[in-house]
């Protein structure tokens, strides 16, 4: 119950974010960062697509329901490329790239300089392959 109100939750926090992204909240709020909530439940990210704006600082808040193990890897196709080759075994040197450990919750900052088309994945063993992965609109 409290895993399907907590997914719940997220997903409701996304479509907020999705339909305020837009929305300008005054000189005194631009600063603060922007929280979206992603959920991890049975190796799929909730939202699957995101949207937000560039040059604000954005707090992923990250809360893995699974019993294993997962990564969030954000980036072009590039990125995404090289983790899905094993080239990195190791995250949370850099705020797009963190690793979620099973039952936790993870919270990582990030500021997207300029608008761009993003994936955020999951590279651990077959989870890509699996469909673990979302896309992040900049705007």
């Amino acid at each position: 119950m409290r895993q399907t109100f907590r997914l719940a939750l997220g997903v409701a926090a996304g479509l907020a974010l999705v339909a305020s992204a837009g929305c300008s909240a005054g000189a005194a709020n631009a600063a603060a960062p922007l929280t979206v909530e992603v959920g991890i439940h049975f190796s799929k990210f909730l939202p699957g697509s995101l949207e937000v704006p560039a040059g604000r600082s954005i707090r992923f808040v990250l809360h893995n329901d699974d019993f294993i193990d997962h990564e969030f890897i954000v980036g072009d196709d590039a990125l995404q490329a090289r983790h899905e080759a094993g080239g990195e075994s190791r995250h949370n040197s850099r705020p797009t790239e963190v690793e979620v450990p099973a039952g936790a919750t993870v919270s990582t900052l990030v500021t997207f300089a300029r608008a761009a088309q993003l994936t955020y994945a999951c590279h651990a063993p077959g989870h890509f392959a699996y469909g673990m992965s979302g896309q992040l609109t900049v705007r």
